[in-house]
């Protein structure tokens, strides 16, 4: 028997991750009437609504929790909490949790666009909960979006693809009684900036691709990640230098000081981290050794913190995006995708022919 290769990790490693998302999940639909059933299940593979992906406040497919029973919303919660790691829970939870602040600085008026039935436009039960296939059996996968949170979950084969994964928070820094602050995002936004400030002038021109940041990330929420684009809606010419292309822009890890490279990683671990433990393992793995120095990091707008601002991790394997330029750089985006994996199309490729 062949070693697994590096986008078949070893099924054992991930088997307890595996078995926790099968377990909550099948809980979860368990506890579901069959109206609700017929909302919240898919069959696998649907690849038209698995890929499909908001982080927008949108109506979407899945069962929202505004539908679901406290038991059964704690159950979804748990479904959730299966995908993460504790941290990135602490994280989600949060996010999901603002949309209560959102609302009030909103001043309690914005509707939920799509959404026929009395509503909040800000609600932290807007979020939708889908499972396509039999989880635990075969091929099968999930995914929990609302406003500022999109996770996404394919298994096949004993192998997990976890992305695209995105947290946002709006607002990106809230005031609490006292000096301190609420920022959810607050070392996805500072890694950036110190390994930005660390740069020398010249490694500094590389890594700045513009001026001006991107109102978004640029990717958005399309389902595969493409060359040639810039932020869905967005056609700027100033915009031109941070238009994603699969050859890499901006200072490549190369051309780091290992102080600078070992500012990166945590940087990357950032995003990982998210992730369970054994997850996180084995995507880290991906981007280490000679892949390391592939990675790339660029970044645009403002140099301080206040100004708005954007920058991007990029490899074979790996892409990060942030952006932090909406109400008066107070609104905060964060993505990480795999521009060959997500929603598991590596896994789910045919195998190519063997010659006899």
């Amino acid at each position: 028997m062949s070693a697994p290769t590096p986008t078949q990790p070893d099924p054992d490693r991930l088997q307890p991750v595996l078995d926790r998302m099968a377990e909550a999940a099948t809980a979860w639909l368990g506890s579901l009437g069959s109206t609700q059933r017929r909302k919240a299940r898919y069959a696998f593979p649907a690849p038209d609504e698995r890929t499909r992906w908001y982080y927008t406040p949108t109506e979407q497919g899945g069962l929202p929790l505004a539908e679901m029973s406290p038991v059964q919303q704690r159950l979804a919660h748990r479904l959730v909490a299966s995908g993460l790691s504790p941290r990135g829970y602490v994280a989600a939870s949060t996010i999901m949790g603002l949309e209560n602040v959102l609302d009030a600085v909103e001043g309690w008026l914005r509707p939920y666009p799509g959404r026929a039935a009395p509503n909040r436009g800000r609600d932290p039960q807007l979020y939708f909960a889908s499972v396509f296939g039999t989880p635990g059996a075969g091929s099968w996968g999930w995914r929990v979006g609302g406003h500022h949170l999109a996770l996404n979950y394919t298994i096949h084969g004993g192998n997990l693809a976890a992305s695209p994964m995105f947290l946002g928070a709006n607002p990106a820094t809230a005031s609490l009684v006292g000096p301190g602050v609420l920022r959810p995002l607050a070392a996805e936004e500072d890694l950036g900036r110190e390994l930005l400030h660390s740069l020398v002038p010249d490694q500094q021109a590389k890594a700045v691709l513009s001026v001006v940041a991107p109102n978004d990330i640029v990717q958005s929420n399309r389902p595969v990640v493409e060359a040639g684009v810039l932020p869905l809606g967005s056609s700027d010419d100033q915009l031109a230098a941070v238009r994603y292309e699969h050859t890499p822009k901006g200072l490549a890890a190369a051309q780091m000081t290992p102080q600078q490279r070992a500012l990166l990683l945590p940087l990357i671990h950032q995003y990982l981290g998210r992730l369970p433990d054994e997850v996180a393992a084995v995507q880290a793995e991906r981007i280490s050794g000679p892949a390391s120095g592939t990675l790339h990091f660029g970044w645009a707008g403002g140099l301080e913190r206040g100004q708005p601002h954007y920058y991007r991790v990029q490899g074979p394997r790996l892409l990060i995006e942030y952006d932090n330029t909406q109400d008066g750089a107070n609104h905060a985006h964060s993505v990480w995708r795999d521009p060959v994996g997500d929603f598991g199309a590596d896994l789910l490729a045919p195998c190519p022919a063997q010659a006899d």
